[in-house]
């Protein structure tokens, strides 16, 4: 019986100890399979975040480009990768919204990168025989902003449209303090009052401003909109990556006396732009003449900001990119 009982106590403990091989066996292979996939994944992480510097330009190649203001860092940063070399970009020459599209439209630039076309610039083009292929490049937000110190955090649509049109014309009917509105607006034509028109207002009519309120450049704007004095009772419109990301090299401090508006509950920022959940998402976008075939300076440029290469040279400056 004592001998039987041994046995079995030997035999269990065989058991045990192979149970422990097989489970420290099984163990390490998993880890093996699990840190060679993390090794892959890490590998892909590196090779897609990793941006190709070969060069696809000569500088005195490179297509005749134009931009607006916001987009100009996008431009720099597109010729600064194609070219492959230490580009002086303070020696580029750009326009600004406006005299760009005349350029394209008379030949002068092969390739645009701006806000989307007005009516007026289409008629232009329409006159000059001319057909405009407008091409996304990477997603942008139209914003609302106010003084830091304003108590409203957020409006809704058609409470812009109000403001706007000039039905609401006091803070206290949007939830703010007793003071009347001073909505600042840009001249026709610029890109933001483009993107006012056709994100914002629609088919509602949009106030004349009395000529203080009407502003050449989107800065002075923000400067008017964060100054102590007056800036607590007005509200003005940009582009998000202008009115953050830019505005903040320009003067940091300006720019932290202004907050963004949520639009309809959902605040501007890289997430909702990008996922489409703010309402006024939009883009910047790649202007061609529609003629240019795929052999043209314009389409190849194009093709390479659109590409996985000029996409990332685009987030890596600041950009959301469409792809």
């Amino acid at each position: 019986m004592e001998k039987n009982k041994r046995k079995s106590i030997i035999t269990i403990s065989i058991i045990i100890v192979l149970v422990m091989l097989i489970c420290v066996g099984v163990y390490f292979a998993v880890t093996k399979i699990y840190e060679k996939k993390l090794s892959q994944q890490r590998q892909k992480e590196i090779e897609e975040n990793t941006i190709s510097t070969e060069p696809l330009y000569a500088l005195e190649n490179y297509p005749k480009v134009d931009a607006s203001l916001a987009t100009q860092p996008l431009t720099n940063a597109f010729i600064k990768n194609f070219v492959g070399e230490d580009v002086d970009v303070n020696s580029l020459e750009y326009t600004n919204t406006h005299p760009a599209y005349v350029k394209l439209i008379n030949d002068e630039v092969d390739l645009i990168v701006v806000t989307e076309p007005s009516e007026e610039e289409l008629q232009l083009a329409k006159d000059k025989g001319v057909e405009l292929e407008v091409i996304p490049v990477v997603k942008e937000g139209f914003v609302f902003y106010v003084n830091a110190e304003n108590k409203v955090d957020n409006l809704k649509s058609d409470q812009i449209q109000s403001i706007y049109s000039g039905q609401i014309k006091n803070w206290s009917e949007v939830g703010g303090e007793d003071e009347n509105i001073v909505a600042y607006q840009r001249p026709v034509n610029s890109g933001s009052q483009t993107g006012m028109l056709s994100l914002v207002m629609k088919d509602k009519p949009l106030m004349d401003p009395p000529k203080e309120n009407l502003l050449e450049t989107m800065a002075q704007i923000i400067n008017y909109v964060s100054s102590y004095d007056n800036g607590k009772s007005s509200i003005g419109y940009s582009y998000y990556y202008y009115a953050t990301t830019m505005f903040q090299t320009i003067d940091s401090e300006v720019a932290s006396n202004i907050k963004l508006l949520g639009i309809n509950g959902v605040k501007p920022n890289t997430q909702t732009i990008k996922d489409g959940s703010y309402p006024y998402t939009t883009a910047y976008y790649i202007v061609i003449n529609k003629a240019d075939d795929e052999n043209s300076p314009a389409r190849k440029l194009a093709n390479e900001m659109l590409s996985k290469r000029g996409q990332k040279v685009a987030q890596n400056a600041g950009y959301v990119p469409v792809i």
